[in-house]
């Protein structure tokens, strides 16, 4: 008689054990037992390596909970890095580091960060991401089904051509210039006297090779990582006319699958993976650390940095597409953005 009263107490202590522990394991038996991280570029990249820092940090994190595979090269999306938010809200995608620039066709606010000249140093980029303006955006992303939790950064989009130098308006005329998919690109390069061409990044490299396009505009650790003297880039000018701010989401159907618990390391996980991913794209280029810079003229790539007085030439000659669009994005947006710029 005792030992089956001791048999049922202990039967009955495992199964408060079970009882107590049953709605986080009911929660993780909901877990897929791996997610899907889109993203453009791969990890010899700064966006892609941002990526697989912060999937490598989940895993540790939530001790395998989470398990993170990066797809990259928009593969997710069969190369179409324009259609990466619709698959984020369709289920096609777990989570993404993903560009203003790309989602800009469906989220018409992020067009901002590709105003011409809006932003003139790393300090406005700063001004706007972690200030008002990146919360207001933020709030804008979260109403369209997926959960925005750091900035990151791919860094000011700089041009470059086979033909000639460029140090004012008059050099674009008549370049044949890959561009992303967005109107306000196409607006700008028009503005310009470029020829603009869109086309994805998996296309733009044998187009350069072959002669199809004269050139390109993109971050230099684009430029670097992509080896893109190789196919003729042999003239650089720097003129930070737009950046493009990187973005660490996750779609909402599975954001609200995880526990609070794993929502809350998942979200610190990014906001530590982008201060990272943010230090190695701006990595050389700035203050007394000028090594990227220095490394393209090794490689026989001629660099010209823009004056003041030859930048203000590019921004008068854009102005009208300033205007347009400033309409478009939303008036009170960009002068809030111009406000926060300025007081940097």
């Amino acid at each position: 008689m005792k030992l089956h009263k001791t048999l049922l107490a202990l039967c009955a202590a495992v199964g408060l054990g079970l009882a107590a522990q049953s709605p986080a394991l009911a929660q993780t038996k909901n877990y897929k037992s791996e997610y899907k991280m889109s993203l453009v570029l791969g990890t010899a990249f700064p966006w892609g390596k941002g990526g697989e820092i912060w999937a490598d940090l989940v895993r540790e994190r939530t001790q395998g909970r989470i398990n993170i595979k990066l797809y990259p090269g928009a593969s997710l999306v069969g190369g179409d890095q324009t259609r990466e938010f619709t698959a984020l809200r369709q289920g096609v995608i777990d989570l993404a580091v993903g560009s203003t620039i790309n989602w800009s066709p469906q989220v018409k606010e992020l067009n901002l960060f590709s105003m011409p000249f809006l932003m003139p140093d790393y300090k406005a980029i700063d001004a706007l991401t972690q200030g008002q303006v990146g919360q207001d955006l933020f709030g804008v992303l979260s109403k369209r089904g997926v959960v925005p939790l750091a900035w990151g950064e791919n860094g000011f989009r700089e041009v470059s051509n086979s033909k000639h130098p460029i140090r004012t308006p008059e050099d674009m005329k008549g370049l044949k210039l890959r561009v992303v998919g967005s109107p306000l690109y196409l607006d700008t390069m028009t503005a310009l006297g470029a020829n603009p061409v869109q086309m994805s990044w998996a296309d733009a490299q044998p187009a350069m090779a072959s002669g199809a396009v004269d050139g390109q505009e993109n971050p230099i650790s684009v430029f670097a990582a992509a080896k893109l003297e190789s196919v003729g880039q042999k003239h650089l000018t720097a003129w930070g006319y737009v950046a493009d701010p990187l973005i660490f989401v996750v779609a909402e159907n599975v954001w609200k699958s995880w526990s609070a618990e794993d929502q809350a390391i998942v979200r610190q996980a990014a906001v530590d993976a982008a201060k990272q991913q943010v230090e190695i794209a701006r990595k050389g280029m700035t203050g007394s650390d000028q090594s990227q810079w220095q490394d393209l003229q090794a490689k026989g790539v001629q660099v010209h940095h823009l004056s003041d007085a030859e930048r203000q030439q590019f921004v008068n000659a854009t102005r009208e597409v300033y205007a347009k669009w400033k309409k478009h994005i939303g008036e009170a947006l960009v002068e809030k953005a111009e406000q926060a710029v300025a007081g940097r």
